[in-house]
């Protein structure tokens, strides 16, 4: 069984598309209950097999996936690959696709209802 933690709780998580995974996910989102509202990452075992040439067997591997369903498709990126993202995130070029603060108050509406 895997887990789902936010760097301040740990609880028991299941993605069916990746069973045994440690998920995590932002800080800023509950775990008590678990907010399904977040996009979530996890350690994923080495590539072996995987049909792009540039992803040799033995590459570290990081999932991806969405909390709300633990049916959700898993993605699979090198640590590479989510790095050059990380480093894009950081450098600002998708602050255009988060939520306005108008966006984050309606979302907390509708959780809270």
């Amino acid at each position: 069984m895997g887990t789902i933690s936010n760097g301040l709780a740990v609880k028991t998580y299941e993605n069916t598309n990746a069973p045994g995974l440690d998920w995590r996910k932002s800080s800023r989102t509950d775990l008590d209950p678990i907010l399904k509202d977040c996009v979530i990452l996890a350690a994923a075992p080495d590539a072996k097999g995987h049909p792009h040439p540039h992803v040799p067997d033995g590459t570290r591997m990081v999932a991806l996936s969405d909390d709300k369903d633990p049916s959700s498709p898993v993605l699979l990126f090198t640590r590479a690959e989510i790095r050059k993202f990380f480093e894009g995130v950081k450098a600002g070029e998708f602050d255009d696709l988060m939520a306005t603060d108008e966006e984050m108050e309606q979302a907390s509406v509708v959780v809270a209802a």
